[in-house]
């Protein structure tokens, strides 16, 4: 297959290369940054908010997969926060521009989302079958990024949203800033303790987007999760059993509000989500537990 990533340089988008350029496809990687072409079957095709992308080069692309979007790890100022929106929904906008340019359309278009989609809870279970958004900034952002995806759709293009849930990786994500207090022997509770943590390994992310290329029975959104979500003290417990540390000290919510701001959602908030429709569309899970999940990154080098 020919496929094009925008944000082909980012954590989820360096996996996505790596694995498809062991399958033997085309890639051809959208970047901000400008890049010497460093594989045989890897293209870098700059892109410039005041240079138009050369249509040429995405002639007779299967796949566009959209990851582009400001990190939204950092502090949400209101510039910030802007930011996070406008960078998602202009690279939006210039794909579709690129796509309308287009003789032959890709067959799908992939779209990155997240689960924050469906807001904050400690009791309800959201599956994609919930289809109202919540009510914070991160349900706001999924939300619109998800609705200008539609002029894609309206393009005759299969999409499909990926909500990603909580990514275990040891290149990047959470996870080594998660262990890193357990390294030094102060790991513990963030807050209550009881928000939940939706997590899917990274293997199985890169396993699921393949998935939703393959299976043309899949479009609009779909959970990126694995099928057994636990707590966030749970998750503390889990990875300080493996590491063989502690898991004893107690960072109180109103500490993390403190330093975070309004961030602080991510580690004290959550949403227990399950990913029906790649369940029950035949996915299989090579990581279903955290423990599975956790032992195997662990044994590599972080």
């Amino acid at each position: 297959m020919k496929i094009a990533i925008a944000g082909g340089t980012g954590f989820v988008g360096r996996a996505l290369c790596k694995t498809f350029s062991r399958e033997g496809h085309e890639i051809i990687v959208l970047t901000r940054n400008k890049r010497k072409k460093t594989h045989s079957n890897i293209t870098y095709a700059e892109w410039l908010n005041d240079k138009e992308l050369d249509a040429s080069i995405f002639n007779d692309v299967n796949v566009i997969i959209n990851l582009a979007g400001e990190s939204i790890n950092a502090r949400w100022t209101k510039k910030k926060k802007a930011q996070i929106l406008n960078s998602r929904l202009t690279a939006v906008k210039a794909i579709h521009k690129l796509i309308q340019q287009l003789e032959k359309k890709p067959n799908v278009y992939i779209q990155a989302s997240a689960i924050g989609f469906y807001g904050t809870s400690e009791t309800e279970t959201f599956t994609e079958q919930a289809s109202k958004p919540g009510h914070d900034f991160l349900a706001h952002v999924a939300s619109k990024w998800e609705e200008a995806g539609k002029v894609i759709e309206n393009e005759g293009i299969r999409t499909v949203y990926m909500r990603f849930g909580l990514i275990l990786s040891k290149d990047d994500g959470a996870l080594p800033r998660i262990i890193l207090p357990y390294k030094w022997f102060f790991g513990g509770k963030l807050g209550k303790g009881n928000q939940w943590a939706s997590w899917v390994h990274i293997e199985d992310v890169c396993s699921m987007i393949r998935f939703a290329i393959e299976n043309e029975n899949i479009n609009g959104p779909l959970n990126v999760t694995a099928p057994n979500p636990v707590t966030m003290n749970e998750l503390g417990k889990t990875a300080a059993k493996i590491l063989k540390r502690p898991h004893w000290l107690s960072v109180p919510a109103f500490a993390l509000k403190l330093i975070l701001g309004e961030m602080s959602t991510l580690v004290l908030d959550g949403q227990r989500v399950l990913p029906e429709k790649a369940l029950e569309n035949g996915f299989h899970f090579q990581f279903e537990t955290l423990d599975e999940a956790l032992e195997n990154l662990f044994q590599q080098s972080f």
